[in-house]
């Protein structure tokens, strides 16, 4: 089009469209516009970073792994709701690599390769008997979740997690289609710092999430 030629309004309409595309440009990283979930409580690795930083870049002496997470791939904090692994089936155990469990094994909206890192994550002070909740934005219902914890003696400082770290220690039944699942976990046995890993089975497709909270027993 000649700008030059246009009727001044037209030249305004050009002009202002120009304008808010150059505008969006300039905005920073939203959060994606889907919606899953996560666990609340205790809060998983990216839900924490969010919580503590929102979108800003995190204090590397205070919180260093959400530092290095948030120059690693600042979507992994801002999608915090979308560690999940589609079409795993019942075998998901076998799908999901050891070392890759806390990003679902790189699947999900974005690269969660840096939830997996062990490190100083910040840790959640639990007892013996802790609640977790996990908060379904989407309302997808569950048909189950399993809550997970890393063996004593196991150190999420210095070591992926695998499979054969974790042990079981609740399994749910069904939840209705609800803003939040919550359960109640009772152990023993366990102190000082470890991962309670929570494993939820979405309801509305063959659609798992994998979901590390760095807690503190004590």
């Amino acid at each position: 089009m000649n700008l030059a030629s246009a009727t001044p309004s037209r030249r305004a309409a050009v002009s202002a469209g120009v304008l808010a595309t150059s505008l969006l440009c300039l905005l920073p990283l939203a959060p994606t516009a889907s919606a899953h979930g996560t666990v609340i409580a205790p809060q998983t690795r990216n839900y924490g970073c969010l919580q503590r930083w929102g979108y800003n870049e995190p204090n590397e002496a205070q919180d260093p792994m959400c530092y290095r997470t948030y120059h690693e791939n600042a979507n992994a904090i801002g999608a915090w709701k979308a560690v999940y692994a589609n079409n795993t089936g019942d075998n998901y155990k076998q799908v999901i690599p050891d070392g890759q469990i806390c990003s679902a094994g790189g699947q999900g909206e974005t690269n969660y390769r840096p939830l997996d890192r062990p490190g100083p994550w910040i840790t959640t002070p639990i007892g013996d008997n802790f609640t977790v909740d996990l908060y379904d934005e989407a309302r997808h219902g569950a048909d189950w979740l399993e809550v997970y914890v890393t063996k004593q003696g196991f150190n999420p400082e210095y070591q992926l997690i695998g499979w054969d770290d974790l042990e079981l220690v609740k399994r749910t039944g069904r939840y209705r289609y609800q803003a939040h699942y919550v359960t109640d976990v009772s152990t023993s046995g366990y102190s000082g710092r470890h991962v309670v890993v929570t494993v939820w089975k979405a309801s509305h497709m063959d659609q798992k999430y994998f979901l590390c909270s760095d807690v503190t027993f004590g």
